[in-house]
């Protein structure tokens, strides 16, 4: 059973993870077991960031979005001399584990770490773009999707008044599922997203046929994956002849207080990510399936690619 571990988190902040390191923090009091903190991401092991925590520490946290222990990209660490340097200044505090709170990038690190050095490690799905393998839940893509919605919800009233076509552009680089599902629940009439190939001269000619039959407004949602909007929006202006606005929402999507949702599940991930690293478990993730918690192997994680459930591309398209 190890006795000292420390958690952080890496890579995009994202609503709940403050919930998740609390869950672990205090899992881990519990047990009898001391627990470091680690500023920063990898930046903060490589340069020492690292404090010793109480409870009290992680008090007053579950209700914030972003990160309290902050959160970098590390090009050193990216380096084997980089992972030496931060395994060397866990091993000298004593630290037996490591609980890492990231997206594919951030695992991706912490299972090269691993089998370079033999750290126990264990994961936790930290990024909004819901796009780890093998968990249909990440920490955090509850909030920022509804975060989506809200916005959503407000440009359909100006739509509406101006009879406006809107392409909003939301996150989601390699994955289209926050575009997605509030799409879905936004009532977009046009979703695009990386997954999926798409011909915008034929939704031009789409919309232009609504327009005809009264449609009085349009939303269509772009994940950045997919497009820019600042490109799409003035190709569809010009080939449907309509008012065309763009938003795009950017980093308003990380932030603010997280859901339910995502503080309860994230506080489920936490504990067990604590019990399984201080029974000595190493290399897997912890995630979610079918409402159930499920470990994953850490290395299938990180080089499999998560897909977009189908289901959602032919509902979108059916309730269009």
């Amino acid at each position: 059973m190890l006795k000292s571990i420390a958690v952080m988190t890496s890579g995009g902040d994202s609503p709940g993870m403050n919930a998740a390191v609390r869950a672990v923090t205090r899992t881990a009091l519990h047990q009898g077991v001391k627990v470091w903190g680690i500023r920063g991401g990898y930046h903060g092991m490589l340069d020492e960031d690292i404090f010793e925590m109480e409870s009290k520490d992680v008090g007053d946290i579950i209700q914030r979005g972003g990160t309290f222990l902050g959160t970098a990209r590390c090009k050193r660490f990216q380096t084997p001399e980089g992972r030496m340097l931060g395994y060397k200044n866990l091993v000298d505090r004593g630290i037996q584990g490591l609980v890492v709170v990231g997206g594919d990038g951030s695992l991706r690190g912490a299972s090269t770490l691993s089998q370079e050095t033999g750290l126990p490690i264990v994961g936790l799905p930290g990024t909004i773009d819901n796009d780890v393998w093998g968990s249909e839940y990440t920490i955090g893509c509850d909030t920022a999707a509804n975060t989506i919605l809200d916005a959503m919800n407000k440009l359909r009233d100006t739509a509406s008044a101006h009879r406006r076509i809107i392409v909003l552009e939301v996150m989601g680089r390699n994955s289209g599922w926050l575009a997605m599902v509030a799409g879905i629940s936004g009532g977009a009439e046009y979703i695009l997203v990386p997954e999926e190939p798409f011909d915008l001269d034929e939704i031009c000619e789409s919309m232009k046929a609504e327009y005809e039959k009264g449609k009085r407004y349009i939303l269509m949602v772009v994940a950045e994956g997919a497009g820019k909007a600042s490109e799409i929006g003035p190709i569809v202006a010009e080939k449907t002849g309509r008012d065309t606005r763009v938003s795009k929402l950017g980093h308003i999507q990380r932030g603010g207080s997280p859901s339910v949702i995502d503080r309860v599940k994230a506080s489920q991930l936490g504990e067990h990510a604590a019990l399984a690293i201080i029974s000595g478990l190493s290399d897997i993730v912890f995630g979610f399936n079918r409402g159930h918690v499920v470990s994953i192997n850490l290395h299938d994680a990180v080089n499999n690619k998560k897909t977009l459930d189908p289901q959602f591309m032919r509902l979108a398209k059916v309730l269009a």
